[in-house]
């Protein structure tokens, strides 16, 4: 039996894909065997010694400690994309919201007191100052073409919008999935004169913090609106603030408001409503409790953060896996004492990320625990792990 801790409220879609014949999932799990998380803040933590795995239910891992965790050979999982499609479509209606100056329209229309032909009277005199414009023809900026920029970039192609997109890491497969209506920038400055909006799908790392800056900001044109349903952090938000209210900047969208921001007109403010979609939250809870259910039954990663994606079928019942530091002779110590311990093996995989490799064996015959334990005493090895059916 395995068992799960969840440390927050976890879609029960995804839960279900835990048999409960064979997993024991709750809050208040003692040594579990995997935690499943959202936004928990596990940076303070005490890391039971039993865990195996981490599975975070969304794309971003800052509440998580992955040295800590890749020190303890505790691989973390993350659902990329699946929540793609939500962030995407509120891009999309932020684009349109800003264009059409939505939010400063209601504000003003919930202000109109009087009857409802002064009301009528006050509409119409009123609706010039929030007058907009269309979009189509209009030039996007992406920066970031992972799952949600490039789903971002094709939208708004099909919308008529020019898009220039930049990430410096994308790869082979991912530019196959772009529209070849996307015009390729070198540089985030590159781009800054040239476009209407700008949207940001980057993580939050040292390169990307303050990625929009007060040394930047002023090269964008004077309509221009910003977009950042990404990471707080990653625009600068006393900067942006401040050329919108020097008139240097036409708008500014945030999923992750403040008092500066809140004080700032033109500035549309939203909690963190980026991925708060019903499906959402399903398809990261689907996509996670998967990939935690294959590592722990197969020790298979996939979609690991801080681990190799390694992958193999099962030949056999009898499988042994091996996390070390990826260093020389590592795999042959390992089938050397297997061999010494009679066992054949079957088939076998390694891969490497970094500092980090893993092995997956399988063997024709039952591994015994005293191999596993003669493995975990080598010089380097985070984790040595048997499964067998």
């Amino acid at each position: 039996m395995y068992k799960i801790q969840t440390l927050n409220n976890i879609s029960p879609v995804g839960l279900a894909k835990l048999p409960t014949e064979s997993y024991s999932i709750a809050d208040d799990v003692e040594s579990p065997d995997a935690i499943i998380l959202r936004s928990f803040k596990m940076h303070e933590m005490e890391i039971p010694a039993s865990l195996k795995a981490v599975g975070r239910a969304g794309a971003g891992v800052n509440n998580i400690p992955l040295d800590k965790m890749t020190a303890a050979g505790v691989p973390v999982f993350n659902a990329p994309g699946a929540n793609a499609n939500a962030v995407k479509e509120l891009v999309v209606a932020s684009i349109f919201i800003a264009a059409r100056n939505i939010t400063e329209a209601v504000k003003y229309t919930e202000g109109l007191e009087g009857g409802d032909a002064d009301l009528s009277k006050l509409v119409e005199a009123g609706k010039k100052k929030y007058a907009g414009f269309e979009v189509p023809g209009r030039t996007l900026g992406v920066v970031g073409l992972g799952a949600i920029g490039r789903m971002v970039a094709n939208t708004c192609v099909d919308l008529g919008m020019n898009v220039v997109g930049f990430d410096p890491g994308l790869t082979v497969d991912g530019a196959w999935q772009l529209s070849s209506e996307i015009t390729r920038a070198n540089s985030v400055e590159e781009m800054l004169g040239k476009v209407d909006f700008l949207t940001v799908h980057v993580p939050l790392i040292d390169a990307t913090r303050g990625l929009i800056n007060a040394e930047n900001v002023g090269k964008f044109k004077q309509t221009a609106v910003v977009i950042n349903l990404a990471r707080g952090g990653i625009i600068d938000d006393a900067a942006v603030c401040d050329a919108i209210d020097a008139g240097k900047l036409g708008g500014y969208v945030t999923d992750f408001p403040n008092n500066r921001t809140k004080q700032t007109p033109k500035v549309i403010g939203l909690p963190h409503l980026g991925a708060s979609t019903g499906e959402a939250e399903d398809n990261c809870a689907v996509m996670v409790a998967d990939q935690v259910r294959d590592y722990l039954e197969n020790g298979n990663i996939k979609n690991s953060v801080n681990f190799p994606n390694v992958s193999m079928p099962r030949g056999t019942p009898n499988r042994l896996v091996v996390c070390n530091d990826n260093v020389p002779n590592m795999v042959g110590q390992i089938s050397t004492i297997m061999a010494e311990a009679g066992l054949n093996i079957n088939d076998m995989i390694n891969q490497s990320r970094g500092d980090i490799a893993y092995t997956i064996v399988d063997c024709d015959t039952q591994i015994p625990q005293q191999v596993v334990d003669t493995i975990k005493q080598l010089d380097g090895i985070m984790i040595a792990r048997a499964i067998q059916d």
